[in-house]
């Protein structure tokens, strides 16, 4: 199987599910209680590796115990952390889910703004970036950090996927004349195009918008699902599964479907699918860590077809 490299957050999940969320001045008894790998870089990277992809990650993370235990976890799921960069002084990027009832939660995170990716630690990896079928680039991280992966991407040949919007207009147009995929959720989709899509016919245009400056997928998010749109056609994705329990993780889930099923060679529409039922998939659990079987999605992306 081909490589993927997922250039962004790597840290530690501290999931916590509670009988109902306390209000201002309450409390709560925790139900059931997991410390995990996270980071939406780190979701992604196991959810390719579950799919069948050699995964190396471009990351973050401290020198601390916080640190060394996330990077023994990745390492642990069978990805290359070899490019992970430890910076010393600094925490370990902490993100808390704390899950109630019917899919609702809160989400903390505790993220140093030495956690995030410089542009030099983008370019040590360069090795890693331009060996690869496909780079997954979180555009969350700092502009120059994510100019430097999409060239590194583009300059190997890989299969680039750009997830997210980057605040800075510079960054944004380098995103869409490099990208050969583009996700992004609600706001995200706004930022991209310059303009609030109201509902799905206006996705379906805002996607479209985007295919002509230079992707050729576009994947944006909607209230009612997903719109994912290539050169002549589209499809348009409820959201897949029942009762969910957590939200955390969809999108990383989505966005690592989606590529590991285009470089396997699926067309847009069926990878789209595949992309769905792995979202589908996250919600079904408390916390981000996807928990992911290729021939279990292969049959939930074609039941869901039908």
């Amino acid at each position: 199987m081909s490589g993927v490299v997922v250039v962004g957050q790597v840290g530690r999940d501290l999931v916590l599910t509670v009988e109902e969320l306390p209000g201002a001045g309450g409390s709560a008894d925790v139900l059931a209680r997991q410390e995990l790998l996270g980071g939406k870089g780190a979701n992604q990277a196991v959810a390719c590796r579950q799919l069948g992809a050699e995964v190396g990650l471009v990351g973050v993370v401290g020198t601390d115990s916080a640190g060394t235990e996330v990077l023994a976890q990745a390492a642990g799921d069978g990805i290359d952390v070899g490019a992970v960069v430890r910076r010393p002084g600094a925490p370990t990027a902490l993100l808390v889910d704390l899950v109630g009832p019917r899919g609702v939660r809160r989400l903390l995170e505790d993220v140093d703004a030495r956690m995030l990716l410089g542009a030099e630690d983008v370019r040590a990896g360069r090795g890693l970036l331009r060996s690869a079928d496909a780079v997954l680039v979180q555009l969350q991280q700092p502009g120059p950090a994510v100019a430097e992966a999409l060239a590194a991407a583009s300059a190997g040949g890989a299969l680039t996927v750009a997830d997210g919007a980057p605040a800075d207009g510079a960054v944004r147009r380098q995103v869409l004349s490099a990208a050969d995929v583009v996700r992004a959720d609600t706001a995200e989709a706004e930022a991209l195009v310059g303009w609030a899509p109201q509902d799905v016919p206006g996705t379906v245009r805002a996607a479209e918008s985007l295919l002509e400056q230079g992707p050729r997928v576009a994947a944006l998010g909607t209230g009612e699902g997903d719109v994912v749109a290539w050169p002549g056609g589209h499809v348009v994705l409820p959201h897949l599964g029942e009762d969910p329990v957590d939200p955390t993780g969809a999108g990383d889930a989505f966005v690592a479907a989606l590529t590991v099923a285009l470089l396997r060679g699926e067309s847009p529409e069926s990878a789209a699918w595949w992309a769905a039922a792995a979202a589908a998939e996250v919600v079904g659990t408390a916390g981000g860590r996807p928990d992911l079987d290729l021939d279990r999605l292969r049959e939930s992306a074609a039941r869901a077809r039908r």
